[in-house]
C-alpha cells in the first residue's frame, strides 16, 4: 500500500509577524508541501516539495505536524462515555491549557485506558482544521495526522535548523527533545538547553541531526550524531501509532468519498487474494452458466427432434419442411383431418360444444332459448341465471379444459389455451 507523508507548514506565531501583517487564525496563503513517498512505510522512494496539485498519488496520506505545533499533557484518562470524552478532557486540562479549551484540539495516546495515566496532545483547532480543509480542497484527503516527536522512552534528540520566520530571531539550531516525561523544542543559543539536559541525562539517547545542523550538534554534544535527512524523519514519524484525527476532526467518509475509500482499499495489495478469489468465482459462475445453458439447449433440441420424428412416423405423407417448421400445428391439422374423414366431431365443432354444455346444464333451468356458434366458440343465452348457477356451470366444465365467460345474460364456451385434445 503506497504511502504519502506530508509536512504541514509550521503554524505562524504572533511574534513572527509585525502588527500590520497579522493574519487571522485559520487562514493562510497557498504554499508548497515537503513530502516523501513510500511503497510500504519503510523504504523511501521519492521526496521533494511541491504544490498540492502536483503531489504524488498514494493509497494512504499522512500529515505530520511540526514539533513546536503540538503541546503535551499527562493526565489520568477520565472514565467517560466516548461521546462525552472530549468534554471530560477539556474539563481536566482547563487549567493546564494556555488557550480556551474549546479552541484547542485534543487527542489521546493510542491504546490509552480509562483511569490510567496517558498523554494527551493539544493543537490549535482552527489552524489544523484550516490546514486539512486546504488539502481537501485540492483533493488530498488526509487519513492520519501524526506528530514529528512524542513522549517516548528511550529518549531521542533531533537537531535541526531553526525556522527564522517562526523563531523571529537570528538563524540558529533547535533541539527537538523527547523522553518519557514529555517533548519540547529548545534553541541551542543560551543556557536553557544545558540546564534542561545535564550531562547525566544524555546517556543512551538516540541523537540525530539534519545535514545543515550536524556540525553545530556535534560541537554542542562533543560527540558524533546520526545524520538524518528531513524525509527520513518524516517517514519515521509516519510509523508511529499516533493519530491526531480524533473527536471533531475524526475522518468521516460519506457519499463519493466513502465509495472512493472503499474502492481504494479493495484495490490495495492486502486485498489481492480477495480479488483473485472473486475473479475465480465469477469465472466459475460464467462457465457453469454457459455449460448449463448448453445442456438445456441440447435437451430442448432432443425433444424437438423426437416430436418431429413422431409426427413423421404418424403422418408419412407430410413433407419434412412442414414438420420442421411447426410439428405441433401439423399434428393438430392432420388429426383434425382424420376426424373429419371419419365423421367424428372435433373439439371446435358444434356437436362437441353442445355435448359439453348439456353435461353441465343445471337441472332446474329450462332448455336454452337461443345460441350462436362460431368455430371453437358457443354462446348460450343465460337470462335469469344466478351467480351460483353460473359458477357451478363453470366449475364443472373447467376440469375438462373448457373456459366459460358470463356477461350480459350470456355464457360463452371455448377451449382453454392448450386444452384441445388431439
Amino acid at each position: 500500500m503506497s504511502i504519502l507523508v506530508l509536512q504541514l507548514p509550521q503554524r505562524h506565531r504572533l511574534r513572527a509577524r509585525s502588527a500590520g501583517s497579522a493574519e487571522p487564525d485559520g487562514a493562510r496563503a497557498a504554499t508548497d508541501y515537503a513530502y516523501v513517498a513510500s511503497p510500504d512505510g519503510l523504504m523511501l522512494v521519492s521526496e521533494g516539495r511541491c504544490a498540492p496539485a502536483l503531489l504524488p498519488k498514494a493509497d494512504t496520506v499522512i500529515a505530520a505536524l511540526a514539533d513546536a505545533d503540538v503541546s503535551w499533557h499527562r493526565i489520568t484518562l477520565p472514565k467517560a462515555p466516548a461521546q462525552r470524552l472530549r468534554a471530560a478532557l477539556g474539563g481536566v486540562l482547563e487549567e493546564a491549557l494556555l488557550d480556551d479549551a474549546d479552541a484547542v484540539h485534543l487527542a489521546i495516546a493510542p491504546q490509552a485506558a480509562p483511569g490510567q495515566l496517558t498523554w494527551v496532545a493539544a493543537v490549535d483547532r482552527r489552524w489544523l482544521r484550516a490546514e486539512l480543509a486546504a488539502l481537501e480542497k485540492a483533493n488530498i484527503f488526509v487519513d492520519r495526522v501524526v506528530p514529528m516527536a512524542w513522549p517516548d522512552d528511550p529518549p531521542a534528540g533531533h537537531f535541526a535548523e531553526a525556522d527564522d520566520e517562526a523563531a523571529g530571531t537570528t538563524p540558529g539550531v533547535v533541539l527537538h527533545w523527547s523522553h518519557a516525561d514529555g517533548a519540547a523544542s529548545i534553541r541551542l543559543q543560551g543556557g536553557l538547553a544545558r540546564a534542561l539536559l545535564p550531562a547525566t541525562t544524555m546517556q543512551g539517547v538516540r541523537w540525530s541531526a539534519t545535514p545543515g545542523a550536524a556540525a553545530a550538534a556535534e560541537q554542542w554534544l562533543s560527540a558524533p550524531v546520526n545524520v538524518m535527512q528531513p524525509g527520513q524523519r518524516l517517514l519515521q514519524a509516519a510509523r508511529s501509532l499516533w493519530n491526531l484525527r480524533q473527536f471533531e476532526l475524526a475522518r468521516r467518509t460519506r457519499g463519493a468519498r466513502a465509495l472512493r475509500d472503499s474502492l481504494r482499499q479493495f484495490l490495495s495489495p492486502s486485498w489481492r487474494p480477495v480479488r483473485w478469489g472473486l475473479a475465480v468465482l465469477v469465472a466459475a459462475q460464467i462457465l457453469g452458466l454457459n455449460a448449463w445453458a448448453w445442456h438445456q439447449r441440447a435437451a430442448v433440441e432432443a425433444k424437438r427432434v423426437a416430436i418431429q420424428n413422431l409426427v413423421k412416423a404418424a403422418y408419412p405423407r407430410v413433407s419434412a419442411q412442414d414438420v420442421q417448421r411447426d410439428a405441433a400445428a401439423v399434428m393438430q391439422r392432420e388429426a383434425q383431418a382424420l376426424r373429419t374423414r371419419a365423421g367424428k366431431p372435433g373439439d371446435t365443432d358444434l356437436e362437441t360444444l353442445l355435448q359439453a354444455a348439456a353435461s353441465a346444464w343445471p337441472a332446474d333451468r329450462p332448455p336454452v332459448a337461443n345460441l350462436r356458434f362460431e368455430p371453437g366458440k358457443l354462446t348460450l343465452s343465460a337470462a335469469g341465471w344466478s351467480d351460483e348457477q353460473v359458477q357451478r356451470f363453470r366449475s364443472q366444465l373447467q376440469p375438462a379444459g373448457w373456459q366459460v365467460e358470463a356477461a350480459e345474460g350470456r355464457l360463452s364456451m371455448s377451449r382453454t389455451r392448450g386444452g384441445a385434445r388431439l
